[in-house]
């Protein structure tokens, strides 16, 4: 080990930016820091790296650590190195993106970090870095979700074309027509639609659909064309 002799140290974290979607609106799970610096202000769910954990392995543990959850999406996002970016000792960051199921896992979310829902449009001030993390995930989810269906991971198992236009409508802050939006996901064959109805918003109701898993599995990199030129978005 003598060719590292006089090499400083860094400690290494994950912060994990999770989404998730109530029917209508795109949210983002934030906690209360329990420690200095910054006790008690709005954050990402983070933690360090341990000795025998690689990358991944720490952002699921943290991540299963808030919500309960094993086997979500996850994707690593970027490196947050900058010398001054925590002022108690200098971190290097690696943040990750998750998409969840609001309906299925609420009950799981642990209460021990005072998790809390924000509207993505509408969240509170951030410690440290982590609002810059957020807006890199807001960018990284529009390019991955106009080439890949990705945000049916954070769908229930049945759901209604509404609600899949909600979602869609949030992530990327604008409106579809009603009718182009419905012919161009039944194009893909990803969905199933279902005999029952939900009445709960109209006299005529929506029909259910569900996702096709063998149809999501096969044509997870086929191309969906919901959104022109995703190059720029990224």
């Amino acid at each position: 080990m003598t060719q590292y002799k006089g090499q400083e140290h860094y400690l290494v974290a994950v912060d994990c930016i999770i989404f998730g979607f109530d029917g209508e609106h795109l949210n983002l799970l934030l906690i209360k820091r329990g420690f200095e610096p910054k006790k008690n202000k709005w954050s990402l769910m983070g933690g360090f790296v341990q000795p025998t954990e690689d990358l991944d392995g720490a952002a699921k543990r943290i991540l299963h650590q808030l919500t309960g959850l094993k086997g979500v999406y996850l994707e690593q996002l970027k490196a947050f190195g900058q010398p001054k970016r925590d002022p108690e000792e200098r971190t290097i960051s690696i943040s990750y993106f998750a998409l969840i199921d609001i309906n299925q896992y609420k009950e799981k979310i642990s209460d021990t970090y005072a998790a809390e829902w924000f509207p993505l449009k509408k969240y509170p001030k951030l410690i440290f870095d982590h609002d810059k993390m957020i807006e890199l995930a807001k960018g990284r989810l529009r390019y991955k979700a106009s080439l890949h269906p990705i945000l049916f991971e954070l769908l229930p198992e049945k759901f209604t074309m509404p609600q899949l236009q909600n979602l869609y409508e949030d992530v990327y802050d604008t409106s579809f027509d009603k009718r182009n939006f419905s012919r161009k996901v039944l194009s893909t064959s990803l969905l199933v639609k279902l005999n029952d109805k939900d009445m709960s918003t109209s006299k005529k109701g929506a029909f259910y659909y569900k996702l096709n898993k063998k149809q999501y599995t096969e044509n997870f990199h086929s191309f969906l064309k919901f959104i022109p030129n995703p190059d720029h978005l990224l």
